[in-house]
C-alpha cells in the first residue's frame, strides 16, 4: 500500500486525501508559441489544402452565381449586404460539407484518423496514476452517484483499479442538494472500497473552469492525468483504461478527447440528438480528425489531460472588461487547448475509441437555456482570437465557436434585408429614368430560374452530409427503419432550426448589450415541461414567424412559399415544441445501436439510479437526526479563513442574528433562506450551535 493509501486508512472521516499542491503558471494571454514536441504528419499540410482550397472554390462559385442573381444593372446597397452575407453564410455551409465529405471517404475507406487507439488487444498494463474528476453543480446526487458507481466497478473490473482516484467536485449552492451529495458519498464510499473522495467548494469562482484549477492546485502533483467528466458523462472501463495507456504511449500529447455518444433518451427532443449524432457524428468528427491531426480541439468532458502540462501551459486568464465579455472565461475548453498547443503539446481527437457517453437536453427549452449560456462562453473567445503565439488552427478552432452563433443571426439577417429588398421592389415605385444619359430605360429585373439553382445548390451541401452518413450506416441491419429514422430527424430538425436561429440571434443581441446568462442548472428528466412555459419562451419565434409570414404574403403567394420552410417551423414552434418534449415509450425508427445493445456501464448506471432513494428532509433536519452524517460533515468544514478587514459575509451575519431570536430548531429552519442555511453549513461553531437547538 502507498504512501497515501496508508494515511488515507488513518483519517477514516476525511472526504479529501493528504494535499499534493501543484503550482499553476502565471496565466498569459499573449505569449511567443513554442516549438511543437513532435513531427506533423507529411500529408497533413497536403490535407488541410484541399480542405481549404476547396472551400475557397465553392464559396467563389457560389458568390458568382448569387452576384448575378441580384445584379439588376448595378448592385445596390441593401443588394451588396445581401451578397455579403449570402458569401459569409455559403462559407460557412461550404467548410462543414468538405469537411463531411473527407469523414465519408476515411470511413468508406477504413482510413486512420486522429489518435489510433489499438482495442482488439487485451487491455494493456498501466504505470501511471490518472485522477477520474466529476465536477458537480445542483444536480441530483442520488443519479451523480449511480453513474460514478458504474464507472468505478467497470474500471475495477478491469483490474486496473489501483491506478486510478476518484473525486467529486462540487459546486453546488443548494445546502439541501450539498447534504445530500455527502450522504451519497458516505454510501458510495462504504459500496466501493477503494481511494474515492469528495470535495465541496464554497466558493465556486469561475464555474467548471475554476473547479478543476482548484483541484489541481491542491491535489494535482500526485498524478499524472486527469479524466474530466461531466454530471452526466458516463465512460466504460475499457474506455478509461486505453485512453489512459494512450497518453502513456504518447509523451508528446497533452490531451486526447474522446467522440461521446449520446444515450438515455427518454423524450422525442433527446432521441432527435441521439439519433443524429450516433448516425452523423462519427463520419463528421473522422473528417475533422483527418485534417486537423495533432491541432485537435477539447469538449470540457469526457477527455483525459496531462496534468503537469495543463497546470503549466493551460492557465486562464481573466478577460477585460465586464461581463458578459469580461472576467472569467467561461467556454473554456477551446482555450485551454488553444494554450497547450500553443506551449507544443499535441491535441488529440480518438474517434475509434468505443466507450464514451453522455446525455442530451430533454426539450427545446432546456436545449435553447444550455445554448444560451454556451453562445456567452463562445463570445469571449472574440477576446482570444487575436492573442499572440496561437497557432493557425487554435485561431480557427475559436472562430468556429464563435461562428457557431454569428451564423444565426445573419441567416436571420439575411431573410430579413430579403424581405426589405423583396417589400421595396412590390411598393415603391421604380425610377426606370435614373438621372444622367441613358438610351434605354433601367428595367428591374432577375433571373428567379438561377436563383433557384442557387438556393437547391445550397440546400445540397446541407442535407449531402446526411445522405452520404445514411450511406455509410446502410450495411447495418435494419436499412428501411435507418431511412425513416433520417427522413423523420431532418423534417423535425428543419422544424426547429428556425426556432433555434430566433433563440441564438437574441442570445447574441442581449450579449451584445452587456447581459449575462449567469449559471443556470441543466434539467436532466425526462423533459417534462409545462405547456404554459413552452408556450410563454416560444412566443417571440412564433411572432416572428407571423411578421414574416404576413409580410412575404403582401409581396406575393410566391414568395411565401420560397419562405415556406423557415416560416412554418417559426409557426409551429410551440406545437412542435410540446410534441418533442413528450416521453416516449420506445425509440421506433430512432433507434441506435446503444438502444439495441445497452452498454454495460449505462445499463449498471440506470439500474443503480433505479435503486436510489428519495431524500427526506432539509439540509439542516438530516445533519441533526443523522449523528455519522453530522460529525463527517462537521469534520470535513475547512477552517476559517480570516478575510479582510471590513469584509462581511452577509448571509452568515444575518443567520447569526436570527440565531439570536429563535428558541426552537424549528422556528430558525423556518425562518433560514438557502443562502443563510448554505453559509450556516461552512461555519463549525455556528452550525454546532444550530443543531443543539431544541
Amino acid at each position: 500500500m502507498d504512501t497515501l493509501s496508508v494515511e488515507w486508512e488513518r483519517r477514516p472521516k476525511s472526504f479529501l486525501p493528504p494535499e499534493s499542491p501543484l503550482a499553476f503558471a502565471a496565466p498569459v494571454l499573449a505569449k511567443s508559441k513554442a516549438p511543437l514536441r513532435g513531427e506533423p504528419a507529411r500529408s497533413l499540410a497536403a490535407r488541410r489544402v484541399l480542405i481549404f482550397a476547396s472551400v475557397v472554390a465553392l464559396t467563389g462559385f457560389g458568390a458568382r452565381q448569387m452576384y448575378n442573381v441580384v445584379k439588376v444593372g448595378g448592385v445596390t446597397t441593401p443588394e451588396w449586404g445581401l451578397l455579403a452575407l449570402f458569401v459569409t453564410l455559403f462559407a460557412w455551409v461550404a467548410f462543414s460539407f468538405m469537411s463531411a465529405l473527407a469523414g465519408f471517404f476515411t470511413t468508406l475507406f477504413g482510413a486512420s484518423v486522429g489518435l489510433a487507439i489499438e482495442t482488439s488487444a487485451p487491455l494493456p498494463l498501466l504505470s501511471t496514476r490518472t485522477a477520474m474528476l466529476l465536477p458537480t453543480y445542483n444536480e441530483d446526487p442520488q443519479a451523480v452517484a449511480a453513474r460514478w458507481r458504474a464507472m468505478w466497478e467497470a474500471v475495477e473490473a478491469s483490474g486496473r483499479g489501483e491506478h486510478f482516484d476518484w473525486f467529486l467536485l462540487s459546486d453546488s449552492t443548494d445546502p439541501d442538494i450539498w447534504i445530500e451529495e455527502e450522504a451519497a458519498f458516505r454510501a458510495l464510499r462504504a459500496a466501493c472500497p477503494g481511494r474515492i473522495f469528495y470535495r465541496h467548494r464554497a466558493d465556486n469562482t469561475a464555474r467548471k473552469a475554476g473547479n478543476i484549477a482548484e483541484w489541481v492546485a491542491r491535489f494535482g502533483a500526485a498524478y499524472d492525468f486527469m479524466i474530466v467528466l461531466d454530471a452526466d458523462s458516463l465512460m466504460s472501463g475499457e474506455a478509461i483504461v486505453r485512453l489512459a495507456h494512450a497518453m502513456e504511449l504518447r509523451p508528446e500529447a497533452a490531451l486526447i478527447q474522446t467522440a461521446p455518444v449520446v444515450v438515455n433518451a427518454r423524450s422525442l427532443f433527446a432521441r432527435l440528438q441521439q439519433f443524429a449524432g450516433r448516425v452523423y457524428g462519427p463520419m463528421v468528427i473522422a473528417g475533422n480528425a483527418w485534417w486537423q491531426g495533432p491541432d485537435g480541439n477539447y469538449w470540457g468532458h469526457n477527455a483525459i489531460i496531462r496534468v503537469g502540462a495543463f497546470a503549466e501551459d493551460a492557465a486562464l486568464p481573466d478577460l477585460p472588461g465586464r461581463k458578459p465579455f469580461g472576467g472569467h472565461i467561461l467556454s473554456h475548453d477551446f482555450i485551454e487547448a488553444a494554450f497547450l498547443r500553443r506551449a507544443g503539446w499535441e491535441i488529440y481527437a480518438a474517434p475509434s475509441l468505443a466507450g464514451s457517453y453522455e446525455e442530451a437536453p430533454p426539450s427545446l427549452i432546456d436545449f435553447a437555456a444550455r445554448d444560451r449560456r454556451w453562445c456567452q462562453g463562445n463570445m469571449q473567445h472574440l477576446a482570444v482570437l487575436p492573442a499572440r503565439g496561437l497557432r493557425l488552427l487554435s485561431r480557427l478552432h475559436l472562430a468556429v465557436g464563435v461562428g457557431a452563433y454569428l451564423t444565426a443571426p445573419m441567416w436571420f439577417a439575411f431573410l430579413i434585408l430579403g424581405l426589405l429588398i423583396s417589400l421595396q421592389a412590390a411598393f415603391v415605385r421604380p425610377e426606370y429614368f435614373p438621372k444622367g444619359f441613358s438610351l434605354f430605360p433601367a428595367w428591374p429585373r432577375q433571373d428567379p430560374v438561377l436563383a433557384a439553382y442557387v438556393f437547391a445548390g445550397t440546400m445540397a451541401m446541407l442535407i449531402a452530409p446526411k445522405l452520404m452518413a445514411l450511406m455509410l450506416a446502410m450495411c447495418s441491419p435494419g436499412r428501411l427503419a435507418l431511412i425513416a429514422g433520417v427522413l423523420a430527424e431532418t423534417v423535425l430538425a428543419a422544424l426547429v432550426a428556425p426556432a433555434m436561429m430566433v433563440f441564438q440571434s437574441r442570445a447574441v443581441a442581449e450579449i451584445l448589450l452587456g447581459r449575462d446568462a449567469g449559471w443556470q442548472v441543466q434539467r436532466r428528466d425526462d423533459g417534462a415541461v409545462p405547456r404554459g412555459e413552452v408556450a410563454r419562451k416560444l412566443v417571440v419565434p412564433t411572432l416572428v414567424g407571423v411578421v414574416m409570414a404576413l409580410a412575404a404574403y403582401s409581396i406575393s403567394v410566391s414568395l411565401l412559399l420560397w419562405m415556406f420552410p423557415v416560416v412554418i417551423g417559426l409557426l409551429l414552434c410551440v406545437p412542435v415544441g410540446l410534441l418533442t418534449s413528450l416521453r416516449m415509450r420506445a425509440p421506433g425508427i430512432l433507434a441506435t445501436p446503444e438502444d439495441r445493445l445497452v452498454p454495460s456501464v449505462v445499463a449498471r448506471a440506470a439500474a443503480l439510479a433505479g435503486l436510489a432513494h428519495d431524500p427526506s428532509g432539509t439540509a439542516l433536519a438530516r445533519l441533526r437526526d443523522d449523528r455519522q452524517l453530522r460529525e463527517e460533515h462537521v469534520a470535513n468544514i475547512p477552517p476559517r479563513v480570516a478575510g479582510k478587514r471590513g469584509g462581511i459575509n452577509v448571509a452568515l451575519a444575518t443567520a447569526r442574528l436570527k440565531l439570536d431570536e429563535c428558541d426552537t430548531f424549528a422556528d430558525l429552519a423556518d425562518w433560514l433562506d438557502g443562502r443563510e442555511t448554505r453559509a450556516l453549513l461552512g461555519d463549525r461553531d455556528l452550525l454546532m450551535r444550530v443543531l443543539d437547538l431544541d
